[in-house]
């Protein structure tokens, strides 16, 4: 190999663990507090997907101003082949420079042309057309066209954008037969397409954007770039020619502060309008004080990943197996989250959509010592290694699954480590632990999409070393299901699978929400707790 090509090579694998980590960090947020136990909010378990304090209709929307947004985390890249496009890592920022061509209702759980006119799909769901809106223009006002649409997704798959994989095993061409059409044929029947033309995939780029290694980021959102300081804050102007008329609001101030604590304290005193956040105790307050806002609850926000790598001691599903049937959820839920969480075992709650009646492994300590029993006569000395993070509540769990563990006969052993960037090169890139902390947090429009890269054989984000073939021949036919019952038949056999092979040690969910002052209207929620700003305006 050349010395260029080993550069790229490693540049390849560095973007990667770049958007591993940004996916595992807005994944695995605090999952609350142990130092919030005064609130009068309810319990966490009574949460529910959709919106919180709706407000009454605010009228005729004033012009101008600026709206001040604070997301889970800073944004570093404005190139969305090199983001994981989330509502907790960047996607609400981006959309405003470059809007999507579909969104997610999920108040109606269906999805909606943006800047598509329509998106159709053939009798077998192996042909999608997509038809362009009129008048749609990049910011730099060349034509938003078949041809644009075409070479802004090519030029994601070429950079190995997150979702790039998934979309080149699943789409076989893209034809443009005239400026306003673009036909996809896939490979076989498929409606993740559509939740990919909602995220990175469907933030198209303008052919001017990319000019030899430098990038600009040209648009046809509703926003243009004033100043982008990485980490820090990321300054919007409207865009008086948008196709949908120019945004009420003069400015976009994107910034994210660190803490939940302290986003929720700016909200109140008006420091910043509006905040995503995935911390629980600050949620329920906000919610509680009556702040109007939208709550998601992603399905395996609260999970740990078990490293099954040959002579790790999750290469042994008893092992696995006893692990799951000694750790309680309610009891971690007690002891992390006073007792406000959304602990469980299943994969969907029944806060999810794709909630089903198959029960989960279950909690038995008996026989979670007798398989470990077993396991140790076949020469496993029961010792595992939990790794964490040095922050209290990823601390409290650490210690409470340790107690879990011993209890039954393990010799559970914590290892800290300094931060999360820390953690997730042991887990992501190095697979150097044997359990800790993780997340999938598997989105509402669509799960399929983060299941197949997480448990797949050899699967993108798959850093478990999880591999089953009849689990893989299950995603497979998840992947071509085209209706929702037929996709919630082949989740509950996905449980059931889960039941037998472990493929996560699942603790339950957590809830995220995007919030907003009582003078903010119009922000509109899409895929995966992305706000869209175009109609967004204050009174």
């Amino acid at each position: 190999m050349s010395r260029s090509s080993r550069r790229g090579s490693r540049r390849l694998a560095a973007a990667a663990l770049a958007i591993t980590a940004s996916m595992f960090l807005a994944s695995c947020a605090d999952n609350g507090s142990s130092n919030g136990g005064g609130e009068s909010a309810d319990s966490g378990s009574s949460l529910k997907i959709g919106m919180v304090n709706e407000q009454a209709d605010p009228g005729t929307p004033t012009k101008g101003g600026t709206l001040t947004f604070s997301g889970y985390s800073a944004v570093t890249t404005l190139d969305p082949a090199k983001a994981q496009v989330a509502g907790a890592t960047g996607g609400s920022e981006l959309s405003a420079i470059y809007d999507v061509l579909m969104r997610y209702d999920p108040i109606g759980q269906k999805f909606e042309p943006k800047l598509a006119q329509s998106l159709e799909a053939s009798s077998d769901s192996k042909t999608w057309t997509l038809k362009l809106r009129d008048g749609v223009k990049f910011s730099d006002g060349t034509a938003f066209d078949s041809k644009a649409v075409a070479d802004s997704i090519n030029r994601y798959v070429t950079n190995k954008g997150p979702q790039s994989s998934l979309w080149a095993s699943k789409v076989a061409s893209i034809d443009t037969p005239d400026a306003t059409t673009v036909v996809f044929n896939l490979v076989d029947p498929w409606t993740g397409i559509q939740s990919m033309l909602a995220t990175g995939p469907g933030m198209i780029v303008a052919p001017s954007a990319q000019q030899g290694d430098q990038f600009t980021p040209i648009g046809a959102g509703a926003f243009t770039r004033e100043k982008f300081a990485p980490n820090e804050e990321l300054l919007l102007a409207a865009r008086p020619d948008y196709y949908d008329g120019a945004p009420n609001i003069d400015k976009l101030k994107l910034i994210s502060i660190v803490g939940a604590q302290p986003t929720a304290e700016a909200l109140k005193t008006g420091g910043i309008d509006a905040a995503y956040m995935r911390t629980l105790t600050p949620i329920l307050d906000l919610i509680e004080s009556g702040y109007p806002g939208f709550v998601d609850i992603p399905s395996l926000g609260y999970i740990a990943n078990v490293n099954m790598a040959p002579g790790r001691p999750g290469s042994d599903v008893r092992v696995r197996q006893a692990m799951a049937l000694a750790v309680d959820p309610e009891t971690l839920n007690t002891r992390v989250n006073n007792g406000k969480g959304l602990p469980g075992q299943e994969i969907f709650q029944d806060t999810s959509r794709w909630h089903n009646d198959v029960a989960p492994i279950g909690v038995d300590p008996a026989k979670a010592k007798e398989l470990l029993d077993q396991a140790k006569a076949d020469g496993y000395d029961g010792k595992i290694t939990f790794l964490s993070i040095q922050e209290p509540s990823a601390q409290a769990t650490a210690l409470a699954i340790q107690a879990m563990l011993n209890a039954v006969g393990f010799g559970a052993q914590i290892e800290y480590v300094t931060g999360a960037g820390d953690l997730v090169k042991r887990m992501y890139a190095d697979h150097d632990y044997d359990m800790s902390t993780a997340a999938l947090s598997l989105a509402e429009a669509d799960p399929y999409e983060r299941l197949y890269t997480g448990i797949k054989s050899g699967g993108r984000n798959n850093a478990t070393g999880y591999s089953d073939a009849e689990m893989d021949a299950l995603l497979d036919k998840l992947g071509v299901a085209t209706t929702d019952d037929d996709k919630k038949a082949v989740l509950a056999q996905i449980q059931e699978r889960a039941n037998e092979t472990v493929p996560w040690q699942v603790w339950g969910n957590v809830a995220a929400l995007d919030v907003w002052n009582q003078n903010v209207h119009g922000l509109e929620q899409s895929l995966d707790g992305i706000v869209l700003f175009d109609g967004a305006w204050k009174s």
